[in-house]
Parts: structure tokens; C-alpha cells; sequence
């Protein structure tokens, strides 16, 4: 993959990213400056940006203004959805993404809604978790699901957005078929290498040389596999560099590939507290192991 590569997720109107410049994943809470300042506050300046399945859309131009207010930049926003569940494997492929057929039009809908938010705010990317591909790219789902992200991707096209989808919840030999299968040049891939263990479906490593040219984006999150005796568990999140993705082997990795784009830090932890301080610690890692790689 080529060093510019990483500049397609940049806004035209913001300053340009360091090499592997450090952000966070975030989630939009109800005052977007506040938000942004506790962001801020752990030294970054840019960062993806998850939309809640309930939040009004309509706040879009409040951040937007807290945005450039702050001089922070959101580079990706992410839509989730109502009624999605990580309870284990079988809650996953039944409630998560565009995979449940009674919630497809409506899933559709709100991923186009959070296109034309990002587009408000001046995000250049949008992205989701599909759900967990199917195999067979001749079943109803898989096609279904296919033309659902085509025209996703249609929608994002007419803001110049890019479409990410998330790594982890299949193999990435299937999402690279289902990727070239779906044959839009603006659909592209958010590489979280903590996903491909939580969910036993591949090595990191391995999958990012897979699926290497078509990444726009990257998660820096960890975790450990699945216990061994309970096929339908997921493995545990941990704090980076606390679980088995190996932070120094994934950023030689992605700087053996070209990427040069920005990192975005993210723990799932549901206490606000030890979010941010994970999140903290997180960032100061990667700082370090960038000032020893680069």
C-alpha cells in the first residue's frame, strides 16, 4: 500500500496528521464540548467518533461548532444501532449490524442519517460492524447484506465519504470476498486487531497482511481468546498492551505495509473512569513505541 493512502481519510479543510498520529475512539455524549474537552484532555487532537443507537441525529451542527471550537478533528464516525447485543457469539450474529433481516431497512436508514452527519461535521469516513458476513456468498443474507452496503456506499459517495467495515466478526478471508463482491471503490476497512481475537476468527496479524491495501483506518484495542471449553464466549478486552494482540508487532506491521495514518486508542470498559484512565495509558504506549520505531 502506497505512504499516501492514509491522507484519504483526511478532511481537506484540517491540518495534516502526524505519522501514525495517536487519537481515541469516542462515544457522542450528550454535550458534544464537554465530550470533546474530556477527549482533549488526554493530549490528542483527533479521533473516530461512535454515535449511540438512540442519539437525535439533529445535533449535528452543535457538533460540528464544538468541533471547531476545540480544533479537534473526528476523522470517522461510526453507527450503531438500537437492540445490538455482545453478550456472546450467538447474540452477536443474531442482533448486531445489517445480518438481522427485520432490522435491515431501518439499519439502512440510520446509516445513511449518520453519512449525512458526518457530513455536517466534515468527517471524511463513515463506518459500522456489519455483523458477522455469512460464508456462502450465494445465500439470501449474504447477498442481501451485499446490496444493502452498495448502496450504503452510493449514499456515502455522494458526500465523498469512505464506508469502513470493522474487522473481527468473520474471517478475513470471507470480508475480503465480501468486500470484492460488494465492488465499490470508496468501501474500505477499519482494522481493530483485538476484534479477529475476541472473536476466534484469525490472527492479526496475519489478517492485516490479508487485507492490507484496502485498510483506511485502525482501532489500537486489545484483548485475549475466547476460553477454549466455551465455544460460544468471546474473549476479554483488556487495557492496551495488557492482552495478546502485541501493540510493537501490529505497528511494525502496519509500517512494513505503508500505513501512515492516524491510531485511534479504544477501550470498551463500562466505567467512565477506567475508560479514560485505560484510554490514557493506551495513548502512552503508543507514544512510546512509536518514538522507538520511527
Amino acid at each position: 500500500m502506497s505512504d499516501t493512502r492514509p491522507s484519504d481519510t483526511r478532511p481537506s479543510d484540517t491540518r495534516p496528521f502526524e505519522v501514525l498520529e495517536t487519537g481515541v475512539m469516542f462515544w457522542a455524549g450528550r454535550d458534544p464540548g464537554e465530550t470533546i474537552e474530556e477527549m482533549k484532555a488526554l493530549g490528542v487532537r483527533c479521533g473516530q467518533l461512535a454515535l449511540p443507537g438512540d442519539l437525535d441525529l439533529s445535533c449535528a451542527p452543535a457538533w460540528k461548532e464544538a468541533l471547531q471550537a476545540a480544533d479537534f478533528t473526528v476523522y470517522t464516525v461510526f453507527a450503531t444501532f438500537q437492540g445490538e447485543s455482545y453478550a456472546d457469539k450467538p447474540t452477536v450474529y443474531e442482533t448486531v449490524g445489517f445480518i438481522p433481516p427485520a432490522t435491515r431497512a431501518e439499519r439502512e436508514r440510520r446509516t445513511c442519517r449518520v453519512s449525512d452527519f458526518a457530513a455536517v461535521i466534515g468527517a471524511p469516513a463513515i463506518a459500522t460492524h456489519v455483523g458477522c458476513v455469512p460464508d456462502d456468498d450465494t445465500s439470501a443474507d449474504h447477498i442481501a447484506v451485499r446490496e444493502m452496503v452498495r448502496r450504503i456506499c452510493d449514499h456515502a459517495e455522494t458526500h465523498g465519504q469512505k464506508f469502513a467495515l470493522e474487522t473481527g466478526q468473520e474471517t478475513a478471508p470471507v470480508l475480503l470476498d465480501f468486500m470484492l463482491g460488494v465492488n465499490r471503490p470508496n468501501l474500505g476497512i477499519n482494522f481493530d486487531p483485538a476484534n479477529l481475537i475476541l472473536y476466534g476468527t484469525g490472527d492479526p496479524i496475519e489478517a492485516l497482511g490479508l487485507l492490507g491495501e484496502h485498510v483506511l483506518t485502525v482501532h489500537c484495542k486489545d484483548g485475549d481468546w475466547p476460553p477454549a471449553d466455551q465455544p460460544n464466549a468471546l474473549g476479554t478486552e483488556r487495557p492496551l498492551g495488557h492482552g495478546s494482540v502485541g501493540m510493537e508487532r501490529f505497528l511494525r506491521q502496519l509500517l512494513k505495509m505503508g500505513y501512515r495514518g492516524p491510531l485511534a486508542v479504544e477501550r470498551e470498559a463500562q466505567d467512565p473512569a477506567e475508560r479514560l484512565r485505560d484510554l490514557a495509558s493506551g495513548i502512552e504506549l503508543l507514544r512510546k513505541l512509536k518514538a522507538e520505531l520511527l
